[in-house]
């Protein structure tokens, strides 16, 4: 008899656990189950997240949201990206940590001197037409190298390296019109910010960039981040 009441009681023990076991199971899923984000129905409600998050990331006040492996997950099934970015490959100025985004938010095209070439052309295009990115920001950035190159390589009259110097004849357009009188950080500082507005240029000159904004679904702006404070700077 007392056996009996031994199982009994352990059986259901066991069936109490397993309830207990199943219930938490459940819990855990809908507490990791990832909720759709809201894409921006505007470039300038794209603009405004990124420009939270860049307030967030100068503040050292950053959510790294979407980085969970439930949103990893989720984003088998397809990518919405709120904006393209074309920076630079400057280890030092990475666009996702930069606008406090995660998984999946942005469409990052880097390249030394954020230069617009046809590889990059056809990847903001595809952005664009297929992703249907509302924003695209050219983000440069202070002390930028291939800026320096450039401006260096015209005032000494002097070539890089083949592959070097034809990455550098993207950029020097940007700054043959830099007055020579000014201190060399001076005309670097003026040719990075040069160097994003030529960039902007082509983008929404180029046939796929004046449909886009003609039509009223997407935006071209240029930004310098500050290497020194962290922060970014919208140009007008």
């Amino acid at each position: 008899m007392l056996d009996r009441q031994v199982s009994r009681r352990s059986l259901l023990v066991a069936m109490g656990g397993i309830a207990c076991f199943r219930s938490a199971r459940g819990n855990a899923q809908e507490v990791t189950k990832p909720k759709a984000a809201l894409r921006p129905e505007s470039p300038r409600e794209a603009l405004a997240q990124l420009i939270a998050g860049n307030r967030r990331f100068v503040a050292g006040q950053t959510q790294h949201a979407h980085e969970a492996a439930a949103w990893r997950t989720h984003l088998v099934e397809g990518q919405q990206p709120i904006a393209t970015i074309l920076g630079c490959s400057d280890s030092r100025v990475p666009p996702e940590l930069v606008f406090d985004q995660g998984f999946g938010d942005l469409f990052v095209v880097r390249v030394a001197g954020n230069i617009v070439e046809p590889a990059v052309f056809g990847t903001i295009g595809y952005a664009v037409e297929h992703l249907k990115t509302s924003l695209l920001v050219v983000l440069g950035h202070q002390q930028c190298g291939a800026v320096t190159a450039a401006l260096d390589g015209l005032r000494r009259n002097v070539e890089d390296q083949p592959g070097i110097e034809a990455l550098l004849n993207y950029v020097k357009p940007s700054l043959k019109d830099i007055d020579t009188t000014l201190p060399r950080t001076k005309q670097i500082e003026i040719g990075v910010e040069a160097n994003v507005r030529r960039a902007t240029g082509q983008i929404a000159a180029s046939p796929e960039g004046k449909r886009a904004i003609k039509e009223g679904r997407h935006q071209v702006v240029g930004a310098v981040y500050e290497l020194t404070t962290g922060q970014v700077r919208f140009l007008d």
